[in-house]
């Protein structure tokens, strides 16, 4: 039996897993940040080798069994994030590895042949693609200072901003104020804003991004303008990306989307800016939003590099196993 490990590394949790080739979930394993960017590239390695060796341990397989891993780790974005990534993993001793940015794991968790572009909206953004050519390209995912403009930890920044420019009359009336207030613990707006300036509060949950989506179910305006705008970012994006690929020659385009905000929110009014911007630019895309965790797109590119057949039933027992959380 061929066993297998995906490992997905993102910016607040790193979820393992190991497989064997038939798609049959052994073991699973969590820990913290798997993003070097920030605390650096010794509490990653810790947290990576830490979520590997629970999966291992409740798989009851060792580093010498597994044929393949496969690591998709937010912040792999450029070469110097690269040098500094593999020596690190190359510490650990399984016998074959990769390591993509973890994009590439939700583009081959919504397209079958990984090729097409995929967007990335959770607590930041990101849009990635693979042409027919191999060609890769990344747009975005660098911050707001190199152009990044939507992502949870936005929405919820733009919910909170928004709720005070409704209550200050900068924009027109707006349930955020009721949300945003309720949220925090508060009976107003005005409440909020004293509070956050006595105690010199100037940052926001991520998610607090909740509260547009559940006032753009409600109906509010302002809400929903600044869902579409998201939607419309997210589109810029991944015009971009198709570009930048140079096109896919009138083929029809999977445009993959994944985090939360898109997979979970799933907010009909970003959706549909989101398409009426692509639709500017191609005639023919799909919206693709994966049923699968993350580190099961992991899962299949190490099959992928492994040659192993991969089924419409092991992408149906992908879909059920859920996340870290299930």
């Amino acid at each position: 039996m061929t066993y297998i490990m995906g490992i997905d590394g993102g910016g607040s949790k790193t979820f393992s897993v190991v497989t064997d080739e038939n798609g049959r979930l052994l073991g699973r394993g969590v820990s913290g940040r798997g993003n070097h960017q920030g605390p650096g590239i010794e509490t990653a390695l810790a947290n990576i080798r830490s979520a590997a060796e629970m999966a291992l341990k409740q798989a009851g397989l060792g580093y010498e069994d597994i044929a393949f891993v496969q690591y998709g780790l937010a912040g792999a974005d450029r070469e110097k994030d690269f040098n500094i990534l593999r020596p690190a993993i190359a510490t650990l001793p399984f016998k074959r590895s990769d390591i993509v940015c973890d994009t590439f794991e939700g583009l081959r968790a919504g397209s079958p042949d990984n090729i097409g572009v995929v967007l990335v909206c959770g607590s930041g953004t990101n849009a990635a693609g693979r042409g027919r050519s191999g060609l890769t390209v990344q747009t975005g995912g660098m911050g707001g200072l190199f152009g990044d403009r939507t992502g949870g930890g936005e929405l919820a920044y733009q919910a909170f901003s928004y709720a005070v420019r409704s209550w200050d009359l900068r924009e027109p009336p707006s349930i955020l104020q009721d949300k945003v207030a309720r949220y925090f613990g508060f009976a107003d707006m005005e409440e909020v804003y004293n509070h956050f300036l006595d105690y010199d509060i100037n940052s926001v949950p991520r998610d607090l991004a909740i509260v547009l989506h559940e006032a753009a179910d409600e109906g509010d305006e302002l809400a929903i303008r600044l869902l579409r705008e998201a939607g419309s970012e997210l589109g810029l994006g991944a015009n971009s990306v198709i570009r930048r690929l140079g096109g896919f020659n009138g083929e029809t385009i999977p445009i993959v989307l994944v985090g939360s905000v898109v997979q979970e929110g799933r907010n009909p009014h970003l959706l549909a800016a989101l398409r009426e911007t692509i639709a500017k630019e191609n005639d023919r895309f799909e919206l693709v939003i994966p049923q699968m965790a993350p580190v099961f797109g992991a899962v299949l590119l190490a099959m992928d590099h492994l040659q192993l057949p991969v089924t419409e039933a092991m992408i149906e027992q992908f879909n059920a196993y859920g996340g870290y959380k299930s």
